[in-house]
């Protein structure tokens, strides 16, 4: 086998899991967070910031470097500008992810939960809305590879 299906594969395979990942984050977590009380939610974020921290980005990272390397590999296959949209909207959950939502997990990180900054709220507010545009470009460059891959496997 060619190692461009593989890398492909690979690829999708890992886009499959961030779409998946950061859709339980957004409507699974998020969601079971804003029924606890303040005190609770604040540590409960907390707690999983400090696992996420290294789950997500050890998701994120593979799916951007293999989207760009089968991107470019395969650059004038069938499907490929469905393969160049998913990536450049992989690459946007990426940038909202670092830009975003990140330094807010900072922040929430000191925070003290019994006494938390009078913004809290708004702070966790900003969080959800970057949340979720970042698990809906992840479903949406999943899409996009497996639609690539699909024209491309039709055009074989």
């Amino acid at each position: 086998m060619a190692p461009a299906p593989i890398l492909d594969f690979v690829a999708v395979f890992f886009a499959g899991l961030l779409a998946g990942a950061l859709l339980v984050i957004d409507y699974g977590v998020r969601l079971s967070l804003a029924a606890l009380e303040d005190q609770v939610q604040i540590q409960t974020r907390q707690a999983l910031i400090l696992r996420l921290r290294i789950v997500v980005p050890s998701i994120f990272v593979p799916t951007v470097l293999l989207g760009g390397a089968i991107t470019l590999l395969d650059g004038g296959a069938p499907g490929s500008g469905f393969r160049w949209a998913g990536l450049l909207i992989v690459l946007t959950s990426f940038l909202l992810t670092l830009l975003g939502t990140a330094p807010i997990n900072k922040a929430i990180g000191g925070w003290q939960p019994g006494a938390p900054p009078g913004n809290w709220r708004a702070l966790v507010n900003r969080w959800e809305r970057l949340d979720q545009a970042r698990t809906w470009a992840a479903i949406i460059a999943f899409a996009l590879f497996l639609t690539a891959i699909a024209l491309q496997l039709a055009a074989q």
